[in-house]
């Protein structure tokens, strides 16, 4: 089995701990500002937390439909979070699942790094195209600049 990986590094003007509030709002903010790319995510086993299940129902402008994930580690202390796609369309049919690594780091002028580093855990040798990882880190920097957008308009919640 091969592997093959996206780093994601967004910066953001918003604190650490404000970055990880509004991500931890993902499931309910992502719909709304980028429906295209995400049309749902529900909770379809557990309540949120460590071994919650979760589908993607993904938008028009995804080649995939939907996608099951499971919430792997949530550390709110150290601003990181981690997720696994087990099953859907959105593995290809070459991949036995996707590890997407969340951590939040401060930047030297107050703000903060969203980093992501996205693992694609390859069921033989065939690995995604260059085009479809170009594709999936474009929208995820447009996704988390539209999430922190959100942040920003919505003071009172964030």
């Amino acid at each position: 089995m091969t592997s093959v990986s996206i780093d994601i590094e967004v910066p953001s003007s918003f604190p650490v701990d404000k970055v990880f509030k509004v991500f931890s709002d993902f499931d309910t903010i992502a719909p709304k500002v980028n429906p295209e790319v995400f049309k749902s995510i529900e909770i379809i086993e557990g309540n949120g937390g460590v071994g919650t299940i979760k589908i993607f129902t993904f938008g028009d402008a995804v080649p995939f439909t939907s996608g099951k994930y499971k919430v792997d580690a949530i550390d709110a202390s150290n601003f990181s979070y981690t997720y696994s796609f087990f099953e859907g369309d959105n593995l290809m049919g070459i991949l036995d699942s996707i590890t997407n690594q969340i951590k939040i780091v401060p930047s030297a002028d107050g703000g903060s790094i969203f980093k992501q580093t996205v693992i694609y855990n390859c069921k033989s040798n065939e690995k995604p195209s260059e085009d479809i990882l170009k594709i999936e880190k474009e929208i995820y920097e447009k996704t988390f600049k539209a999430i922190e957008a959100y942040g920003i308009a919505h003071p009172e919640n964030y």
